[in-house]
């Protein structure tokens, strides 16, 4: 798959318990973010993953936090999900940090999308009149303005928008905050742990069969990312998730090369620069499956994309390159809620999984804590795949 940046040799391994108030398949960030919310409010908790933590879609992704930039036609139903979860974030943030002990390279600066070139300045306006019919502050900037808060880009750059709200974090840094953040409050996890089935009785999932033996729980929540929509462990529901492959990579930004200091986005690629130096550039987007190659293609497009924004990337090291995949929904939007007694859902997220990450661990916990789904997430239950005959079905 690649050399990905910044990962960490996995801690000592957790023993699979026999019971467990909760039990979480998947330990993404996802998965880890539900699994510590849970732990933290006392439950005992166990997340079992496949691999390793974050394998999937976590660790290969950028880190953006961009309810603005990635708002385009027809997400206006996610919106008021994104907006709460990027209000949540500064809080999710503190807690994570404290809980842990790390930082996890929260970057204030905002997000930058620009035009190169007098073609693109149409498509960019419109991008700006959907954010502004949609409440959301964005300023639109002159090229030389948008020189002037970055000095490393092209003279070819001829207008831009700044995202002020548009923040982002270090993947590599949340994930091993996630990690040690779980294990403090009392939550176990345990990787290369395939789940080969589900355990039901009386008409509701009660835990989970896995090769090292079964785990008993009240609730199982599902946060397996990509691999939801395999079937293997819930062939009756036929979950609407598939992966949707992504080629990245990561430059080392130096003296000589120049630096960006805001996330830069363009018709093609999008750059990320973080605190250690790096700067990643992502992403591909291609339906082909679970194929982890790495294609001359993919990686000639983000370089030469890169390029045309910022001539200095010439001057970088590459440091790493990877394939990951987005868990992507058939409306790019995540499943949220209960799919069968015992059994919820928290997969699908799309490119939005760090964005969205706080407010589905709160819903998530709302749901096994409480009850209930909060109102921001009741719109994104599994049961809107359903047909609608079932649907009508359902309710009489």
């Amino acid at each position: 798959m690649g050399q990905r940046r910044g990962e960490e040799a996995a801690p000592a391994n957790d023993r699979l318990p026999e019971r467990a108030d909760v039990a979480v398949v998947g330990a993404g960030l996802i998965g880890l973010s539900v699994a510590w919310r849970l732990a933290q409010a006392g439950l005992s908790v166990a997340v079992l993953e496949r691999g390793r933590a974050g394998d999937g879609a976590s660790l290969a992704a950028t880190g953006m936090l961009a309810a603005a930039a990635e708002h385009e036609p027809g997400s206006d139903r996610l919106l008021p999900l994104a907006l709460e979860s990027q209000h949540l974030w500064a809080g999710f943030r503190d807690d994570l940090e404290a809980a842990s002990g790390q930082g996890i390279d929260y970057r204030r600066e905002g997000t930058l999308v620009i035009a190169l070139g007098r073609d693109e300045v149409e498509r960019l306006r419109f991008r700006h009149d959907l954010q502004r019919r949609a409440g959301l502050a964005t300023e639109w900037l002159s090229g030389p303005q948008v020189r002037a808060r970055e000095p490393g880009l092209r003279p070819t750059v001829t207008a831009g928008l700044f995202c002020p709200e548009d923040h982002q974090v270090d993947p590599a840094r949340v994930m091993a905050a996630l990690r040690r953040a779980l294990r403090a409050a009392g939550g176990r996890l345990v990787e290369e742990c395939p789940v080969e089935a589900l355990e039901r009785a009386g008409g509701r999932v009660v835990g989970l069969r896995t090769a090292a033996g079964e785990l008993r729980a009240g609730t199982v929540v599902l946060a397996s990312g990509a691999w939801a929509g395999e079937g293997s462990l819930v062939p009756d529901l036929a979950l609407p998730v598939r992966p949707l492959k992504g080629q990245a990579l990561a430059l080392r930004m130096t003296p000589r090369s120049g630096r960006l200091d805001h996330v830069v986005w363009t018709e093609q690629i999008h750059m990320a620069p973080k605190g250690d130096g790096h700067l990643i550039v992502g992403a591909t987007v291609e339906e082909c499956g679970f194929d982890t190659t790495l294609t001359a293609g993919g990686l000639f497009a983000l370089l030469e994309g890169a390029r045309r924004a910022c001539p200095g990337i010439e001057e970088m090291p590459v440091e790493g390159v990877w394939t990951g995949f987005r868990p992507t929904s058939d409306d790019d939007a995540p499943l949220l809620g209960e799919a069968l007694p015992g059994l919820v859902l928290a997969v699908g997220h799309h490119r939005n999984g760090y964005l969205l990450a706080p407010v589905t661990a709160a819903a998530i916990a709302g749901l096994i804590l409480r009850g209930a789904l909060p109102p921001v997430a009741a719109p994104f239950g599994p049961g809107r795949f359903r047909p609608a005959a079932d649907r009508l079905r359902g309710h009489s």
